[in-house]
């Protein structure tokens, strides 16, 4: 049970775990749906082919652009590279960076099930049955009146009866499923030589240092967004706090409640201190969408060796004319 919750806190604690769970789930989940799907070839010479073809290529279509939006990359990647410049300058490299992981995490899924699929082999099997030469094998049903490509359509139906009580269909699923075999087994050992070469390569023909300030920044920007999220949210529920008590006390006409203290109510000050501190002045709606538009089109530049200024707020009574009466600090 520890040690389930020490890898439930190191996702949630890291986007690019999240993103890498994530993707594996989708995964596993594509490899479950072609377990549990029931593949009935169409057995027609004019419509094996692309129905196979579709059932290869449109799954892993769908799990690449599923990989796309839920990885957390994607957002992080467009808000960068959209953004105004501002007072903060673009990193294209970042961008790239970014753009890359993004797409390593979403082909997972598709080549999962690309790579299932022709392990398999019923795929295969009905989208090039017609394209086997029926010479190779012997017992072919010839008393069907059906011509050669027809018969070869249908090799895919096992419970087709022109193969009853015949070894033909059998020899040949088995021929195109070893072709099957082969191609994914391929395509498997070629991706991961493939990996391999560029685990090796690419650090005699890359910048090490610029690749870690590269993966820097691009952690930063993740976790810039992440704080900047949080700090709203928190921000929102005290400013919705303070307009609810607002409206309740408008409400009130000198009455006074008395009512027992609760037990689990203390440091009430301290909290009203603390919500004052997290609305850092902002009380009305035109100050926060500024705020919001000032940090959309100028985020601030990375450079915190300046000491902070916090603003204090001040508030200035006007007359009906226009001219201040008095200012509260």
């Amino acid at each position: 049970m520890e040690r389930l919750k020490l890898v439930l806190q190191y996702f949630q604690s890291n986007s690019e775990s999240i993103s890498n769970g994530i993707c594996i789930v989708l995964a596993l989940v594509s490899v479950k749906l072609y377990t549990s799907f029931d593949f009935n070839c169409p057995c027609l010479p004019q419509y094996n082919k692309l129905y196979s073809l579709g059932v290869m290529t449109v799954p892993p279509i769908i799990f690449f652009f599923l990989g796309v939006l839920v990885n957390r990359h994607t957002g992080v990647m467009m808000d960068e590279w959209m953004r105004p410049v501002g007072n903060r300058s673009k990193n294209p490299a970042v961008v790239k960076y970014l753009f890359s992981a993004m797409i390593q995490r979403a082909l997972l899924a598709p080549m999962v099930w690309i790579l299932v699929t022709l392990l398999d082999g019923k795929i295969f099997i009905c989208a090039f049955s017609v394209s086997v030469d029926p010479g190779l094998f012997s017992g072919v049903p010839n008393n069907t009146g059906l011509d050669v490509v027809r018969i070869m359509a249908k090799v895919p139906c096992k419970e087709d009866v022109i193969f009853q009580n015949s070894s033909f269909r059998k020899a040949v699923s088995r021929y195109v499923r070893c072709y099957s075999q082969a191609v994914g087994w391929s395509i498997l050992l070629f991706l991961i030589i493939l990996g391999a070469m560029g685990r090796l390569i690419k650090p005699c023909f890359e910048d090490h240092a610029a690749f870690l300030q590269t993966r820097y920044w691009s952690n930063y920007l993740d976790v810039e967004q992440k704080l900047f999220d949080e700090t709203c949210v928190l921000h929102a529920r005290d400013f919705a706090r303070k307009c609810v008590v607002q409206f309740f006390e408008d409400m009130t006409e000198d009455s006074i409640l008395r009512l027992p203290h609760p037990s689990f109510i203390s440091n009430v000050g301290e909290r009203l201190e603390e919500e004052e501190e997290r609305l850092h002045g902002v009380t009305k709606r035109v100050q926060m969408d500024q705020l919001l538009n000032k940090w959309y089109y100028g985020k601030p530049e990375l450079d915190v060796t300046r000491i902070a200024h916090r603003p204090r707020p001040c508030v200035t009574w006007q007359d009906p004319g226009g001219r201040a009466l008095y200012s509260e600090v």
